[in-house]
């Protein structure tokens, strides 16, 4: 197997292999130029970030400052928002829903490394994918660790560090990052009162 091949498949990989240091800097060269367009030039970040991700959406859209580091690996859907310095490490999939937000300086992260330094001092690294669902909030300063899915509709509280899975419809946070609490009916109501109220003003 390819080095490239052992990342795709979630097996100890070298990332100093020349075809994937060339895929890191394509990377780095359109995450160089989205962070580089001008605020308004909203059709040069358009197709920078289509160029970039392996698949986006309609309406998907990421404020500068961003990272990655291949964004081949990044598949996002339709009204995708990621607010300033989001930092996602693609060494496996991050697979991310439609009408997910993602405030300022959440990090995703697939990659791992061996526990044992003899290991880890091979330069070796593991990836395992994360996955996040449609309808999705996470709040600011958010770290999102290999392997977790969160469900559909959960909102994650800022500066929670997400270890394991979270389940759909739930506010969860901490730091190892817990359901708090499910959302109602109540819930619903309330938001939905607010939203009729605005739309009579």
């Amino acid at each position: 197997m390819t080095e490239q091949e052992k990342r795709l498949a979630g097996k100890l990989y070298y990332p100093p292999d020349p075809e994937l240091t060339e895929a890191r800097m394509r990377a780095k060269r359109l995450c160089h130029r989205l962070n580089a367009l001008a605020p308004d030039d909203f059709q040069g970040r358009d197709s920078t970030i289509r160029e970039l991700f392996g698949r986006a959406g309609k309406d998907a859209w990421v404020e500068s400052s961003f990272h990655c580091d291949y964004g081949t690996q990044i598949s996002v859907g339709d009204y995708f928002f990621a607010n300033y310095d989001c930092i996602f490490l693609d060494i496996a999939p991050i697979t991310i829903g439609s009408r997910v937000y993602i405030a300022p300086r959440v990090c995703i992260y697939t990659v791992n490394h061996p526990m044992v330094p003899e290991v880890r001092n091979t330069d070796l690294e593991y990836g395992r994918p994360v996955t996040i669902e449609d309808n999705v909030w996470i709040g600011g300063n958010v770290v999102i660790l290999p392997g977790v899915t969160i469900g559909e509709g959960a909102v994650i509280a800022a500066g929670s560090i997400v270890t394991q899975d979270i389940p759909p419809r739930v506010v969860a946070g901490g730091n190892p990052c817990r359901v708090i609490r499910p959302l109602t009916e109540t819930d619903r109501e309330k938001w939905e009162t607010a939203l009729r109220e605005h739309r009579e003003t």
